[in-house]
């Protein structure tokens, strides 16, 4: 496994990159709905709370004329919605904001229309809280995960609003700072306490908090949707890098630097090999289709069992593979997961068994040898072609158990140090059968061997 050219390869070749950027495109584009479809219901929780306060509140016939504006906003705010996945769906979104906007602006600065003229002056209405709405509306834009809805929605509140007050300031009842007439403080606040006084400072504040509020709002929105990115990607990559590389290493190699994950160390890890018992004579009488057949459907099936017992696939040897477990990361439970793997991988093969049984192919053994010990993982070889791998004696030994499975009889060969440690079977497990200490070629310290199933009951290795 070359860290690097596997990295090189799936963004290196052209249609690898356009696939992985077309998916990396199509989930910011899931996300993007889901906040749609996410502010869509807030503003309808929000329409729903405001209408009950607005009932609650105000007097009629008032009270029906501002439901009917909460009930328009929400069919504005519907219209867009259902337009998302229209190819105009951006820009009808950006225009119906500048309407919901517009209406907010008129209703609270205008009187409401086929009713009776409001006792207060029109001025007075700059002077409320009505204003927060408008911020409210703007905090709502965030929703959408959108830095440009965010600052199109910020923009075009302080343009309307200014706008509004701009018409309230050329009306001829209007009084300013400057119709402030010389007397001292008792003839400012006189003018300053008239209904038809208009602040202009009032007004700036609201403008420049407006502009500031828009600024962190698209500020973090933009942060967020860089993060979104940044994990869509990670994503992307890990899924491209699974595809040729087993998906922890790929998890590791997404989220660690190069120079540390393939810094050679030292770690307790448990090695597993598998092939198929006799591979040669089977595929002897077959056509070469057939053998590139069942050997993907032994990889699909034995790779999906390390997959879900953690462990990482280190290669495959033609008609076997070598397994590592702990060999990302100091694992205790290392040789529990190595030894359930070995196992697992059993029971699966009983089930392939059975099934080409069934269909009158001819049936299929696995091998399986798996010991511990300590092992150098990291990127091993020359500059132009590096390796993630584990190796040390641990690994002989594995490779080893797994070729005196023809000897012993047996479809599964542990060393001692394995089972002790992984600990106690499961109770419905069958025990695996001393086999007394063997020589292992190569190697000048013999192995107690411990096999399973056993040919013949024998004492097996004491929990």
């Amino acid at each position: 496994m070359n860290l690097p050219r596997m990295r090189a390869l799936w963004r290196g070749r052209p249609r690898a990159r356009d696939a992985a950027r077309r998916r990396l495109a199509a989930a910011l584009r899931r996300e993007e709905l889901r906040g749609l479809s996410f502010a869509f219901q807030a503003r309808w929780i929000a329409g729903i709370a405001v209408g009950a306060f607005i009932i609650a509140t105000v007097n009629r016939p008032q009270a029906w004329y501002y439901l009917s504006v909460v009930v328009l906003l929400l069919i504005l705010g519907a219209v867009p919605f259902l337009l998302r996945r229209h190819p105009l769906g951006q820009p009808a979104r950006l225009a119906f904001i500048v309407l919901d906007v517009a209406v907010i602006t008129m209703v609270i600065m205008a009187d409401p229309p086929f009713m009776a003229a409001d006792p207060w002056p029109i001025q007075m209405r700059l002077r409320g809280q009505e204003f927060i709405y408008c911020l409210v509306y703007l905090a709502a834009s965030a929703l959408s995960f959108s830095p440009v809805v965010v600052a199109w929605t910020g923009a075009w509140i302080t343009v309307l609003w200014s706008a509004g007050v701009l018409m309230v300031l050329q009306r001829s009842d209007t009084l300013t700072a400057g119709d402030i007439p010389a007397g001292g403080p008792m003839a400012t606040l006189s003018t300053v306490l008239n209904p038809a006084y208009v602040s202009l400072g009032q007004w700036r504040n609201q403008v420049v908090l407006t502009l500031i509020a828009t600024a962190l709002l698209t500020a973090a929105v933009w942060r967020a949707r860089s993060t979104l990115l940044r994990l869509t990607q990670a994503e992307v990559t890990r899924a491209e890098l699974s595809r040729y590389v087993s998906p922890d290493l790929a998890d590791a190699m997404v989220r660690t630097p190069d120079q540390d994950l393939g810094r050679p160390q030292l770690r307790q890890v448990a090695v597993i090999f598998a092939d198929i018992v006799g591979f040669t004579g089977h595929a002897e009488d077959l056509p070469p289709e057939r053998v590139v057949a069942l050997l993907r459907s032994f990889h699909a099936r034995t790779c999906k069992v390390v997959f879900a017992h953690s462990g990482t696939l280190d290669k495959f040897l033609g008609d076997g593979f070598m397994a590592t477990f702990g060999a990302l990361a100091d694992d205790p439970d290392a040789a529990r997961k190595a030894l359930a793997c070995a196992l697992a991988l059993q029971a699966e093969c009983e089930r392939w068994r059975a099934k080409r049984h069934a269909r009158g192919a001819p049936e299929i053994a696995v091998a399986v040898g798996v010991h511990v010990g300590p092992v150098v993982v990291g990127n091993i070889g020359a500059e132009r072609r590096l390796e993630f791998t584990a190796i040390g004696d641990p690994v002989n030994v594995a490779s080893r158990l797994e070729r005196l499975t023809r000897d012993h009889g047996c479809r599964i060969a542990a060393s001692r140090e394995l089972l002790e440690a992984a600990g106690p079977l499961p109770e419905t497990e069958r025990p695996f059968a001393a086999r007394g200490s063997v020589a292992i070629r190569g190697r000048t310290q013999p192995i107690d061997l411990f096999v399973w199933p056993a040919a013949a009951p024998e004492p097996a290795l004491p929990a």
